[in-house]
C-alpha cells in the first residue's frame, strides 16, 4: 500500500496497533519523515537507575496516547518510526554498568582506584565501550539523515545523546543547544568516567561546531561546573531555576521568559530535555530526581515559541525517563515525546495541521 493508502485507511481515533510503530502508527521507516533513535544505556549511572528501560516504557504508553494533538492534528499522518536498537547496546550497557559500579563505591568509600590495577583496567574499559557505543550511535543518526530524515534521539541516561550531537555537527557548520535540566551535566570525567551523564555537556563543548548552550532549570550543580561556566566566556548560559522562580514572584511572565531564552540561542537549535528538569511528580522515577523545576505545560510553551521564533530547530534528545512501579513515567515521556515531533515537524515546513481552537466564539 502507499502512504496515502495507509492514510486513507488508518482510523486515527481508535486504540494504537500494538503490533505497529511507536503510538500505534502503521508507518514504515522509509514512509515516515521522523526517526526515532531509542538507546537503552546507562553505564555510569550514579544514584537511580532504570533509565536504560526508557524507549521501552515510551513505547508501550504510546499506544495510549490520543493522535489528535490540539497544536498538531495532522502530524500522526506524517509519520513518525521507532528504529530498532542494536541488541549488543542493552548488552553492553547492564555488562558495563555492573562493571562501573565496584569503581563508583570505591570511590564514594573515600578510596583511590589508582591504588587497584583491576578497577582501574575496568575504568579503561567502560570509557573505551563508551567512546564506542557514541560513535555507533552517530553512525545510525547520519545513515537516516542522509535520507533526509528527521532524527531524534530517546534515551537512556543523557550519556546518550554525544555520537548525536557529533552528527549533528557533520551535517551543520554550527548550532546552541537549548538544554532543559536540573542539572548542569559540565562535570569533568565524573567519577572517572569520561563520558558520564553528568558530563554530557562538558562533552559537547568539546565539539566545536557548538556555538552555544543554554540550561534552563537548573538547580543542582558543583564548583567545577560554575568554573567551566565561567572559563566557557558566554558560550554557556545558565538560567537557574531560583533565578527564574524569582523573576516570576517579581512579575515577569513565562512568555517574557521564554522569548529572553530563546534570544540567547543561535540560528540552529538542538533541544536536549532532562524529564528531570520539569517538577518531580512528573517523572518520580527518574534517576537523580531534585526539588523545583518547571511544569509540562512550560516546557510544550516554550518548544512552540521556539518552533514559531524563526530559529531552526534541528533535532531533540528526550533522556532520563526511567519507568517506575506504574506506568506514569512513561505516559508523561511518551506525550512530551510526541508534542517534540510536533514541534520538529512544525518548525521545519511539514504540515502538522491547524490548531484546534476551541475558545473560538
Amino acid at each position: 500500500m502507499t502512504k496515502q493508502q495507509i492514510i486513507d485507511s488508518f482510523d486515527p481515533s481508535q486504540p494504537g496497533l500494538a503490533d505497529a510503530t511507536v503510538f500505534g502508527l502503521p508507518f514504515s521507516a522509509e514512509q515516515s519523515e521522523i526517526i526515532i533513535i531509542p538507546v537503552p544505556w546507562e553505564v555510569t549511572v550514579s544514584y537511580g537507575s532504570g533509565a536504560s528501560e526508557g524507549p521501552e516504557a515510551i513505547l508501550e504508553a504510546s499506544f495510549q496516547v490520543d493522535l489528535n494533538h490540539q497544536d498538531f492534528p495532522e502530524l500522526w499522518k506524517l509519520g513518525i518510526y521507532l528504529d530498532e536498537a542494536p541488541a549488543h547496546w542493552k548488552i553492553n550497557s547492564d555488562k558495563y554498568k555492573a562493571l562501573a559500579q565496584p569503581i563508583i563505591e570505591m570511590l564514594e568509600s573515600g578510596e583511590a582506584i589508582e591504588t587497584y590495577p583491576a578497577l582501574q583496567a575496568n575504568l579503561y574499559k567502560i570509557n573505551k565501550a563508551c567512546r564506542d557505543f557514541h560513535s555507533e550511535v552517530k553512525e545510525k543518526v547520519l545513515f537516516w539523515m542522509k535520507q533526509g530524515k528527521k532524527v531524534a534521539l530517546l534515551g537512556g541516561d543523557h550519556s546518550t545523546p554525544l555520537g548525536y550531537y557529533e552528527a549533528l555537527a557533520t551535517i551543520h557548520d554550527n548550532y546552541g543547544i537549548l538544554h532543559l535540566d536540573a542539572h548542569m551535566d559540565l562535570r569533568i570525567a565524573y567519577e572517572g568516567f569520561t563520558y558520564s551523564h553528568a558530563s554530557i555537556m562538558y562533552n559537547a563543548l568539546k565539539i566545536p561546531q557548538i556555538t552555544k548552550i543554554s540550561q534552563i532549570g537548573i538547580r543542582d550543580f558543583c564548583e567545577q561546573e560554575v568554573d567551566v561556566v565561567h572559563e566557557a566566556k558566554g558560550r554557556v548560559l545558565v538560567k537557574t531555576d531560583a533565578d527564574m522562580k524569582a523573576e516570576t514572584f517579581q512579575g515577569k511572565t513565562w512568555e517574557e521568559q521564554c522569548e529572553d531564552i530563546i534570544t540567547t540561542l543561535p540560528q540552529k537549535v538542538c533541544i536536549s530535555f532532562d524529564i528531570d528538569g520539569m517538577y518531580q511528580w512528573y517523572a518520580p522515577s527518574t534517576g537523580t530526581p531534585v526539588p523545583g523545576g518547571f511544569s509540562f505545560e512550560q516546557a510544550t510553551y516554550l518548544f512552540n515559541k521556539l518552533a514559531a521564533s524563526g530559529k531552526e530547530i534541528i533535532g531533540f534528545d528526550l533522556v532520563e525517563v526511567a519507568p517506575g512501579e506504574t506506568d506514569w513515567d512513561g505516559n508523561v515521556g511518551a506525550r512530551m515525546l510526541f508534542h517534540m515531533c510536533g514541534v520538529l515537524a512544525k518548525n521545519n515546513g511539514l504540515n502538522v495541521g491547524q490548531k484546534i481552537n476551541f475558545l473560538r466564539k
